[in-house]
C-alpha cells in the first residue's frame, strides 16, 4: 500500500492537487498551507477545537486568495490538502518544525514522541506527493515561469502586534521580491521586505527547493489574515495583487502577448 493511501482514507486523498494546470500565464502559484484538514487516522492530532481552527493549522484565507489569483492571472495553482500540523510542506524533512509539537501557543499532542517511522510516513504521505506534483507542474511549463507562493499570517503573534499588511519575502534571489515591493507602492498597503518572517526563519524552503535551482524568479507573498477574513477582503486583496503580479511578470518573464501572460 502506498504511504499516501495508508495515512489518507479512500475519500480523503489526494495529498496535493493542481488547479488550472494548463493556465497560460508565465507564473505558477503555490499554497503550501491551504487546508486545516487532518486525516481521520490521526484522530485530530489531539488538538483543541480552538487550535484546530486557528492560524496554527493553516494559513487563513490564503487558499481563497490563491484561487482568485489563479483565475485572474490564468496560472496553475499547486496546493497541499493537509494541515501544516500534519506536515508542513514548506519545510524540509530534517526540519524539526516540519511536524511541530507546538505552534505559537498551541500544543500539538499528536506530534509528540513520534518515531522515525512515524515521521517518515508523514513525509511520504503528505510532503513527497506535494513536492512531486509541484516539480512536475514546473517542468511542464514551456517557458520559465515566475514562482509565487501565497501565505497569510496572524495580526498578533506571541502577544506582539504586527503592523505590516503585505510581507514580501525572498531567499538568495531577490529580483521578484524587490520588483513586487516597487509595484506595491501607492497601493495603500503597509508593505515590507522580509516581514514578518525572513529566510533566516526557515520559511523559504519551497523557493530553495523548486525555484532557485531552476533559476526561476520567485517571491513569497504574506498577507495579514485579518485582510482575508471574508470574501470581500479576499476579493479586494486579489484586485490589488493582480496588477502588481502582472507587472513583475512582464518585467521578469516577458511574453509576446499584449497582456503579459
Amino acid at each position: 500500500m502506498e504511504p499516501e493511501s495508508f495515512l489518507l482514507g479512500p475519500t480523503e486523498g489526494p495529498a496535493a492537487r493542481v488547479l488550472n494546470a494548463g493556465g497560460r500565464a508565465r507564473a505558477v502559484l503555490i499554497c503550501e498551507h491551504a487546508s486545516r484538514f487532518i486525516p481521520a487516522k490521526l484522530d485530530g492530532l489531539g488538538l483543541s477545537q480552538t487550535a484546530a481552527r486557528s492560524h496554527a493549522a493553516w494559513d487563513i484565507g490564503a487558499f481563497e486568495l490563491a484561487v482568485e489569483l489563479c483565475g485572474a492571472l490564468d496560472a496553475p495553482l499547486v496546493y497541499s490538502r493537509a494541515s501544516r500540523l500534519v506536515y508542513d510542506c514548506n519545510r524540509p524533512p530534517e526540519a524539526p518544525d516540519a511536524i511541530p509539537v507546538k505552534s505559537e501557543v498551541f500544543a500539538v499532542p499528536g506530534n509528540v514522541r513520534l518515531t522515525e517511522a512515524d515521521r517518515d510516513l508523514r513525509e511520504a504521505a503528505v510532503y513527497l506527493p506535494f513536492r512531486e506534483l509541484l516539480s512536475d507542474t514546473l517542468n511542464a511549463r514551456l517557458a520559465a515561469p515566475l514562482v509565487i507562493t501565497i501565505h497569510s499570517f496572524t495580526p498578533v503573534y506571541l502577544g506582539q502586534a504586527r503592523e505590516v499588511e503585505l510581507g514580501i519575502l525572498h531567499d538568495t534571489d531577490d529580483r521578484a521580491a524587490r520588483a513586487l515591493l516597487s509595484a506595491a507602492e501607492g497601493s495603500g498597503l503597509h508593505c515590507a521586505l522580509n516581514e514578518p518572517y525572513s529566510a533566516a526563519d526557515g520559511v523559504t524552503h519551497t523557493l530553495r527547493e523548486h525555484a532557485i535551482p531552476r533559476g526561476l524568479p520567485n517571491v513569497m507573498v504574506e498577507i495579514r489574515n485579518d485582510l482575508l477574513a471574508d470574501a470581500q477582503g479576499v476579493n479586494r486583496m486579489a484586485g490589488l495583487l493582480t496588477p502588481m503580479l502582472l507587472r513583475i511578470m512582464r518585467d521578469l518573464v516577458p511574453d509576446d502577448d499584449a497582456d503579459g501572460r
